[in-house]
């Protein structure tokens, strides 16, 4: 019989040091369940977008369009990250586009300067390019086709204005 009373007193005890544990648990359900309800939901959308992308590469086969790059180009010292270059082609080709108003002088320095950084990116994912044995409109046409294989390989570089286009036609 001195086990009853004990016992009792001990969960009383207990029952008193969880009761504002418990009150928290009540006023807090909404939020803990909402809590619980976005947690499932994003890692159910992070593993539909694994899965995805798993499906897409398969799909396109990432791994042959990647396959002919030489990656020791990208640990050589002294090379320009390809971030940079694709800034630099950004940044030269909105000066290419509007250079309407600036002497030739300065519009054939733009266009150097761009070729320079085009050829620079082609070397660093391995795409071949003609550009420095042309001149004229054949090195026009290469430049759009170096510039279409580019953005093939993931280099957004800007699209020419319709205005721009429109105004030379």
């Amino acid at each position: 019989m001195g086990l009853g009373p004990e016992l009792l007193l001990a969960l009383t005890i207990l029952a008193v040091c969880c009761l504002p544990a418990l009150i928290a648990v009540v006023f807090c359900a909404d939020e803990i369940l909402d809590r619980v309800a976005c947690g499932w939901a994003d890692w159910r959308d992070r593993r539909q977008e694994r899965r995805t992308i798993a499906r897409l590469d398969r799909a396109v086969e990432a791994e042959s369009l990647t396959r002919d790059i030489d990656l020791t180009e990208f640990d050589r010292d002294g090379r320009r990250p390809l971030e940079q270059l694709a800034t630099d082609l950004r940044r030269l080709g909105g000066h290419r586009l509007a250079a309407a108003d600036r002497s030739v002088v300065w519009h054939g320095a733009v266009i150097e300067a761009y070729d320079e950084r085009l050829r620079a990116a082609c070397r660093a994912l391995g795409i071949a390019e003609h550009l420095a044995e042309l001149d004229g409109v054949d090195r026009e046409i290469e430049r759009v086709r170096v510039e279409g294989l580019l953005h093939a390989a993931g280099l957004t570089l800007p699209a020419a204005r319709a205005a721009h286009h429109q105004r030379h036609r």
